[in-house]
């Protein structure tokens, strides 16, 4: 009896052998791969993560401002190349001034005078842009170390970056955690950037990428001949600062018409006062998607036939055509970013909101959570 318990659990033994060895195995969640990328002035360590999928299509990031460094997708004839502005490394980020790629808040976009007053209390900004308050301050999210996790999954690659905004950083009140997740589907040329934020004290909240994009490839011209589109029907006119003034215009029979695809270039320069002031696109246009992940945006760039849509859970999107560039900028691969080489859409609430009560609501209480959407789309034709 005991010999005959002792082969029964040998031939069970092999038979599982067998099957793990010719069974197909699952396929487990593909790592992402990591690079040094640097250390601070400060001394701290500073990664880069890159993201791939089956297509080719590779986004770097790194947790210095929880940046997209480069976006490389296929164009019609399935050459790779990098479609956003950057620096190819740490020091160039350090510096930078031009939020190239940066993940700002605690407020992205302008702040008007550097105030704005919250249940009762006038809380004051540094200013950085003139008179107001631009992108966070003078030290926004941009300019720190995030904690990075890698979430990949079989369906994509994904990295979960954190930050905690301490309550009084640049002027804002609260102890703000932040997270942003970049994922790459397995099978989709597409890049989700999802952002969530949490409080324990009343607050105010912004948060958008501010990549640079030329799809002809980072560095290669103008983006003037970019076809684009923007399903908005109004946008926020702004004064002498770039401060929206509070009125929803019609973007109808004007040069912020871009309901039907529109070259980037072809009324940039009109006589219009509102161009003037932006010296060409440096707006917010008005989305009417009801916080639903919906279609804002699409850039075409004959040249290339690289298509890009935007969709997002914002109420609002800003246009600005790279017109502060001025060749000063060297950036990757050598590459001098002159003026409208590039294009922004950042996805947002709408410029200033503290200080207009009609605009979108971008305070955050506690026990409330911040959740948004936004999907960058590649294709071609």
């Amino acid at each position: 009896m005991g010999t005959s318990i002792t082969i029964t659990t040998d031939f069970r033994f092999m038979v599982l052998i067998m099957a793990l060895l010719i069974s197909p195995q699952v396929e487990a969640k593909s790592k992402m791969e990591k690079k040094t990328f640097g250390v601070t002035r400060d001394g701290q360590q500073v990664d880069i993560y890159i993201l791939k999928n089956k297509s080719g299509m590779e986004a770097a990031i790194t947790n210095y401002g929880a940046t997209l460094v480069s976006l490389k997708v296929p164009d019609r004839n399935g050459r790779l190349d990098d479609v956003v502005l950057g620096y190819d490394d740490l020091a160039g980020y350090e510096t930078d001034k031009a939020y190239l790629g940066a993940t700002v808040g605690r407020y992205a976009n302008r702040i008007a005078h550097g105030t704005f007053t919250l249940a009762g209390t006038k809380f004051t900004l540094p200013k950085n842009n003139g008179e107001n308050t631009l992108h966070g301050g003078i030290a926004g999210f941009n300019k720190k170390v995030w904690k990075v996790k890698d979430v990949s999954s079989q369906e994509s690659q994904a990295l979960e970056l954190t930050y905690l905004s301490k309550d009084g950083e640049e002027g804002f009140p609260g102890n703000l955690s932040v997270k942003v997740t970049y994922s790459l589907p397995v099978n989709r040329n597409e890049l989700k950037i999802k952002y969530s934020a949490t409080t324990d004290k009343e607050t105010v909240v912004n948060l958008t990428n501010h990549s640079y994009f030329n799809l002809s490839g980072q560095g290669n011209g103008d983006i003037l001949k970019h076809e684009l589109t923007l399903r908005a029907l109004k946008f926020t006119p702004v004064d002498e600062t770039l401060i929206p003034t509070g009125e929803l215009r019609d973007v109808k029979n004007t040069a912020f018409d871009f309901m039907t695809a529109t070259a980037i270039g072809a009324r940039i320069d009109q006589d219009d006062q509102q161009l003037r002031r932006g010296k060409g696109y440096d707006h917010n246009w008005v989305l009417n998607n009801n916080g639903i992940l919906s279609i804002a945006a699409e850039a075409y760039d004959p040249q290339s036939g690289r298509i890009l849509e935007v969709s997002t859970t914002e109420p609002g999107v800003q246009l600005y055509t790279g017109n502060s560039l001025d060749g000063t900028i060297h950036g990757k691969a050598g590459k001098i970013y002159q003026r409208r080489y590039a294009f922004c859409l950042e996805t947002q609430h709408f410029p200033d909101a503290p200080n207009h009560p009609q605009f979108p609501s971008t305070e955050l209480k506690p026990g409330q959570h911040f959740k948004s959407t936004t999907v960058l789309k590649f294709s071609v034709r």
